[in-house]
C-alpha cells in the first residue's frame, strides 16, 4: 500500500511545451509526482521499455519528488536506475553512456526556487516536446496504469562524465583566467572538478557552493541583470572571461574581459569562426531570437544559416535530423556535435571558449572584431496567463498578415523588415510572452519596438 495517492485532477497547465513544470506545493506535489511515475512507467512499457533513468537537481523539493516519482514508476514493473543529485547534462550523458533512452530529470532549470518539474524522455527521441507531452497528459488523465514490481539500482555517472569532457577539450599553451559563477545551482557539485582538469585554467570560483535558495542571484545567466556579480568579479580580477551557469547546468552565459555581456548569438559567432573550416556540414542552426549579426557572419564564413524554433527539445532533435555540427539559442543552450554528443552543457560550452582563448593572444572582445552590429533589445518578458498568451500571438500574427509583413511563424511570429525585425512568442516554460526587437539603427529598433509593444498592450 503506497503512502502516496493517485491524483485525478492534475492541472493541464503544468504540461508545457517541452517539460512538466509548476510551483511546488501548488500544482506540483508528491502525489502528483507519484501519479506521473505510474503513468510514465505504464507509457514506456507500451513502447517496449522496462528500464529508465531518474536524476534530480539541487532544489529542496527534488528529493521528496524523486522518492514519489520512483515509487510510482517501479509500481508499474519498470526498473529504475537512479542517478541521484546530478546536473541535467550529467543525466543526458548517462542516457548515452548507459544506453537507456527513457528517463526523467527532476528540475525546474532556471526558474525561481519555488518551482520544480520533470524533463521527460519516453524513447530515443530525447526530451519530449509539443504534442508528445500533450499525448502523455491525455494518457495520464485516463489513469489506466499497469501494476508490477520494478527494482531500483543506483549509478554514479561522475567519473565517466568527467573523462568524456577531458577527452573532448584540447587546450593550447596560454594560461586563461576564468571566473566561473554557478549561481549556487546544481553545477556547483562538479564545476571545480571539471575546470580543475585543465592546467592552463586559473579558476576563480563564484557562488559555487550548492544552495537551493539561490541566495546571491537568480540562476539564469541569459538575463544580463543576473550577471552583475560576475561582471564585477571579472573586472576586479582582471580575468580573461566570465562564465555563468544556470540552475541545472545546461545553459551558459559569457562575460568578456571588459565586464560586458556576450550574448549567445555572438558566442556562436566565435564558435563558427573557429569550426567552420573544420566541419563538413556548413549549415548553422540557431533559434528565432538570434541577431542578424549571426546569420550575416555565417554567410561571410561560407556557411548556410538555418533559423529554427526555440526550445531545448526541438533544437536537439533538429541537430540530429539535419546533422548540424553546432547549434545555438539565445537562452544559453548550445549544442556541439563536432566532437561532443549533442548535449547542451553550460560547463562544456564555457570550456570550448576557454580552449579557443588558450590558442590565441586575442581577448574575447577581440574574437568578435569585424562583426556587423545591429541595435538589439534584450529579450523582454511580458507577464500573461497560459491561456491568454496564445491568443495574443494569434492577434499579432493576424495584424502582421493584414499589414502585409513578411513573417516567420515557426515559433510565435517573427516579422522581418528591410531595417530590422520583431519577434513575439509564447514562452514554453512559464505564463509569459517573450519579445525581442532589432534594427539597423537605434531609431529603427525603437520604431519597431514601439509598434509591437503598443500592439501587445491592446
Amino acid at each position: 500500500m503506497s503512502k502516496y495517492n493517485v491524483c485525478k485532477n492534475i492541472s493541464k497547465n503544468i504540461f508545457r511545451g517541452y517539460d512538466i513544470r509548476a510551483i511546488y506545493g501548488q500544482d506540483l506535489n508528491e502525489d502528483i509526482a507519484y501519479t506521473i511515475g505510474l503513468s510514465f512507467g505504464s507509457y514506456i512499457q507500451d513502447k517496449g521499455y522496462n528500464k529508465c533513468l531518474v536524476g534530480h537537481d539541487n532544489r529542496k523539493s527534488s528529493d521528496p519528488l524523486a522518492d514519489a516519482l520512483i515509487e510510482g514508476i517501479t509500481s508499474t514493473g519498470v526498473n529504475v536506475v537512479y542517478l541521484g543529485l546530478c546536473t541535467t547534462p550529467m543525466y543526458y550523458y548517462a542516457q548515452k553512456f548507459l544506453k537507456i533512452d527513457p528517463g526523467i530529470m527532476i528540475t525546474a532549470s532556471h526558474n525561481p526556487k519555488e518551482y520544480n518539474g520533470f524533463k521527460v524522455a519516453f524513447d530515443d527521441f530525447g526530451n519530449a516536446c509539443g504534442q508528445m507531452i500533450q499525448d502523455f497528459r491525455i494518457y495520464t488523465e485516463k489513469g489506466n496504469f499497469k501494476i508490477g514490481k520494478g527494482n531500483i539500482s543506483t549509478y554514479d555517472i561522475r567519473e565517466e562524465y568527467l573523462k568524456a569532457i577531458k577527452e573532448s577539450i584540447h587546450m593550447g599553451d596560454r594560461k586563461v583566467k576564468v571566473v566561473l559563477d554557478t549561481a549556487n545551482g546544481t553545477a556547483s557539485i562538479i564545476a571545480k572538478e571539471v575546470y580543475g582538469m585543465f592546467n592552463n585554467i586559473e579558476l576563480i570560483p563564484l557562488n559555487i557552493k550548492s544552495d537551493p535558495d539561490f541566495p546571491n542571484h537568480h540562476p539564469d545567466p541569459s538575463v544580463e541583470a543576473n550577471n552583475a556579480m560576475l561582471k564585477e568579479k571579472v573586472i576586479q580580477e582582471k580575468a580573461d572571461v566570465g562564465i555563468g551557469i544556470d540552475g541545472d547546468g545546461d545553459r551558459v552565459g559569457i562575460i568578456d574581459e571588459n565586464g560586458k555581456m556576450v550574448f549567445i548569438d555572438f558566442y556562436a559567432i566565435i564558435i563558427w569562426r573557429d569550426i567552420m573550416n573544420k566541419v563538413k556540414n556548413k549549415k548553422a542552426l540557431f533559434d528565432v531570437k538570434c541577431s542578424k549579426s549571426l546569420s550575416d557572419e555565417i554567410i561571410k564564413l561560407g556557411g548556410v544559416p538555418v533559423c529554427y524554433r526555440t526550445g531545448n527539445s526541438y533544437m536537439k532533435a533538429k541537430m540530429r535530423e539535419g546533422d548540424f555540427a553546432f547549434g545555438s539559442e539565445l537562452s544559453g543552450h548550445v549544442f556541439f556535435r563536432d566532437r561532443w554528443d549533442n548535449i547542451d552543457d553550460g560547463l562544456y560550452a564555457g570550456l570550448r571558449l576557454v580552449e579557443i582563448l588558450s590558442k590565441t593572444d586575442k581577448t574575447v572582445s577581440g574574437l568578435l572584431d569585424g562583426v556587423k552590429r545591429y541595435y538589439s533589445s534584450p529579450e523582454i518578458i511580458i507577464r500573461s496567463t497560459d491561456d491568454e498568451k496564445f491568443k495574443v500571438i494569434e492577434e499579432v500574427k493576424k495584424y502582421c498578415i493584414e499589414k502585409g509583413y513578411n513573417i516567420n511563424d515557426i515559433d510565435g511570429v517573427r516579422a522581418e523588415f528591410d531595417n530590422g525585425w520583431a519577434l513575439v512568442r509564447a514562452s514554453n516554460t512559464g505564463p509569459n510572452i517573450t519579445v525581442r526587437f532589432e534594427g539597423t539603427t537605434m531609431e529603427d529598433e525603437k520604431a519597431i519596438e514601439n509598434e509591437f509593444m503598443q500592439l501587445i498592450k491592446k
